[in-house]
């Protein structure tokens, strides 16, 4: 377990360490950032927070482009330019999130050898959060619709 720093409530200490560690292999070696955007978003929706503007907004943009790659194959590298048309709607409402456990996690991409492997695991994790989070896909689709981005 680590003693680490961590996100107001983006996980342990020790979790958030792990992300920060695939995050570092992202951002230094362009082979591994193709799907930079899916592990962003992926490890964002895993740990929701609580009831509280932040945590409703960050979850809500980053189920939208979870679910714009997953879904409809949307370009990930295009992921900063799709939250800045997000961030224009001023508020969502908070979606209970589901239970996470026995699901993927940054643990089962952190330990990835080799570039083509984290990428298939990156899709495969961000895959399996989309689906944990089924039953909220129909208000997601909908800020979709509303945004204008389907």
């Amino acid at each position: 377990m680590s003693d680490g720093s961590t996100h107001p409530y983006y996980g342990s200490p020790a979790c958030w360490a792990r992300y920060g560690e695939v995050l570092a292999r992202e951002f230094q070696d362009p082979a591994y950032f193709g799907l930079h955007q899916l592990t962003v978003d992926a490890y964002a929706v895993q740990h929701p927070g609580i009831p509280e503007r932040r945590a409703i907004q960050s979850v809500a943009l980053h189920l939208i482009t979870l679910g714009m790659i997953v879904e409809n194959r949307f370009d990930p590298g295009q992921g900063p330019r799709l939250h800045r048309r997000i961030v224009e709607r001023p508020s969502f409402d908070w979606l209970d999130p589901p239970p996470m456990e026995g699901r993927m996690t940054v643990l089962d991409v952190v330990s990835a050898q080799g570039p083509r492997e984290h990428q298939r695991l990156v899709r495969a994790w961000a895959e399996d959060v989309w689906q944990a989070w089924a039953p909220h896909h129909q208000v997601v689709r909908g800020w979709i619709g509303e945004l204008g981005l389907s």
